[in-house]
């Protein structure tokens, strides 16, 4: 590798975005293959705007602040335990149940797209003006902070049936669906 050449990771997992009544959003990623290992993280955006992050790790940490922007950042252990319809998220600050029931006509659409090909750069380019217009706010790719180039290969998408809230959050240049729900998904990113 040549000096300047970004180093490129990739994080496949899935990502619930929820919100409460009282305005508190939250996403929640639950994350299998990662070059940290699996590991579970929740980004929480308050009423006020406030932007808390509970991340399990400083290197989960410094990963996704390296990305995204928070007004506090808590280092504490994030689980996330899915059974049938159900995902149970904990912390020691946190306690939450989402419930997420049938695929989205969307999730089946993507379900269609084979997997090698949903999750290329090329393709999370490609479909990102798409992405932009269907679902508000929703970005396939972008430049992060410090520069960073990511792409989102989104592979299904589940309805959640638990949680509702709104306006998405806001913490890079892409946000979840606006409709609640629990996306698989591969990210790429390319770092320094």
């Amino acid at each position: 590798m040549t000096a300047g050449t970004p180093v490129r990771e990739r994080y496949q997992g899935r990502i619930a975005g929820v919100g409460t009544t009282s305005g508190t959003r939250l996403v929640v990623g639950s994350w299998a293959h990662t070059p940290l290992g699996v590991f579970a993280d929740v980004m929480v955006e308050r009423p006020d705007g406030h932007r808390l992050l509970l991340a399990p790790s400083e290197a989960v940490r410094d990963v996704i602040e390296a990305t995204y922007v928070f007004d506090e950042i808590l280092l504490e252990s994030v689980s996330v335990t899915e059974a049938e319809g159900f995902w149970l998220v904990s912390s020691p600050s946190l306690s939450l149940r989402i419930g997420f029931g049938r695929r989205s006509g969307l999730g089946w659409l993507l379900r269609a797209v084979p997997t090698r090909l949903a999750t290329s750069t090329r393709w999370a380019t490609v479909v990102d003006p798409v992405a932009a217009r269907v679902m508000d706010g929703v970005r396939t790719r972008g430049v992060a902070r410090e520069g960073r180039h990511e792409w989102y290969g989104a592979t299904d998408l589940m309805l959640v049936t638990s949680a509702s809230g709104d306006p998405p959050c806001r913490f890079g240049f892409s946000s979840t669906p606006r409709t609640p729900s629990v996306t698989s998904v591969v990210t790429t990113i390319d770092v320094g």
